[in-house]
């Protein structure tokens, strides 16, 4: 086997780095408008609880719904009684779940439920039949079984160790569609296209690949984020043409340059199309230090004084003299990236460094603080 030269191993790399992305296929960027989820939503008890569930001198609703329960199933307390119950092994729930497109009645749905009180754990509980609602107020699932909490707990001698969140938990297939939602796919000549995002190259795009593998004037882009298609009467004859429309590939058009700054992290994310030209920047750090020292005032002999414990704080400010970096200008993100690291800047400092690049006019990209 003959080895390659030492100087071709770094042109290799390079050169299978540089090969072209993976088109992209028209599923991964759009969808058929009106083939979409709806979100449900019901109000249930868990019950079962460890003697984690609601303190119901502070929740009256817990001991309300459990009563309403019971009165449905005949048991009916008198209200002197219902009022005084301690139902720690029970929990007010809030229950949501997707009923995803084309959900027939009789399957299956995972739902989530999480605590509306002051429960401290769901774990081990079982969730009594709760009507899951739409946005219209009509019941489309029911919702029961058995919860799933991944985390534990424990407490001690005023000691208490927790993993991971106790108060919400899922149900696998714990909700069974009763009501299914018409779609408007089988209605019309047309389909329509919602890109995921609005951009006019990218409708062009793949208005363009439609045309040129399924037949010449089938789409045409509407707007930077809609695609109209013809499509053929037929239920399956439509189907299978959706089918083949979503595999199509096409080259994604290069995205507009955007750095995205979420303030209450520090986290700054740069897509490729970010780009910098030549500036120079000085940045300097201000640091306050405050040091408290706990003093002790003891009284004089035979004076019935008593001792006092003051503190005593000592406030130093020290900042450190910032130098003048010049940074050349960046055409691909690896040398935005450089540049960036040069400064030596923590993420935070490279939130104001940022903005103020971007003021000077020397950042190629649009900045969006979340």
């Amino acid at each position: 086997m003959k080895f390659l030269p030492r100087l071709l191993l770094p042109l290799l790399a390079f050169a299978l780095l540089a090969q072209p992305v993976q088109a992209m296929r028209i599923k991964e960027v759009a969808s058929v408008q009106g083939v979409r989820s709806n979100q449900l939503t019901g109000y249930g008890l868990v019950v079962g609880l460890d003697g984690t569930g609601d303190q119901t001198t502070q929740m009256p609703y817990t001991t309300q719904s459990l009563s309403n329960y019971l009165q449905q199933q005949g048991i009916v307390l008198p209200a002197n009684q219902a009022s005084q119950l301690q139902l720690k092994n029970v929990a007010a729930v809030l229950v949501t779940a997707e009923l995803p497109p084309f959900a027939q009645p009789g399957q299956a749905i995972d739902v989530t439920v999480s605590s509306m009180g002051n429960a401290k754990s769901l774990k081990g509980g079982t969730l009594i039949a709760t009507p899951l609602r739409g946005a219209d107020g009509e019941v489309y699932a029911l919702a029961q079984g058995s919860l799933v909490v991944a985390g534990a707990g424990a407490a001690a001698g005023g000691s208490k160790v927790q993993i991971n969140h106790l108060s919400a938990g899922r149900i696998p297939g714990g909700g069974q569609v009763e009501r299914s939602v018409p779609t408007p796919l089988q209605e019309g000549d047309h389909i329509t296209l919602g890109l995921d995002a609005s951009d006019f190259q990218t409708a062009r795009r793949v208005a363009s690949v439609i045309n040129d593998k399924l037949g010449q004037g089938l789409a045409q882009a509407l707007d930077g984020r809609t695609v109209q298609v013809r499509a053929p009467n037929a239920p399956h004859a439509r189907v299978n043409f959706i089918a083949e429309l979503e595999e199509l590939r096409f080259d994604m058009a290069i995205p507009s340059a955007k750095v995205v700054i979420n303030a209450r992290t520090g986290s700054i994310v740069l897509n490729q199309a970010v780009t910098l030209g030549p500036c120079a920047i000085a940045h300097g750090n201000l640091s306050v230090s405050i040091a408290t020292t706990p003093v002790i005032s003891q009284p004089a002999p035979f004076s019935q004084g008593q001792t006092v414990v003051t503190q005593q704080s000592d406030i130093s400010v020290k900042q450190e003299p910032g130098k003048l970096v010049q940074l050349q200008g960046a055409p691909q993100l690896g040398d935005v990236v450089r540049a960036l690291n040069a400064l030596g800047a923590t993420p935070q400092d490279l939130l104001a460094i940022l903005q103020a690049i971007k003021a000077a006019g020397a950042l190629n990209a649009e900045l969006e603080v979340i």
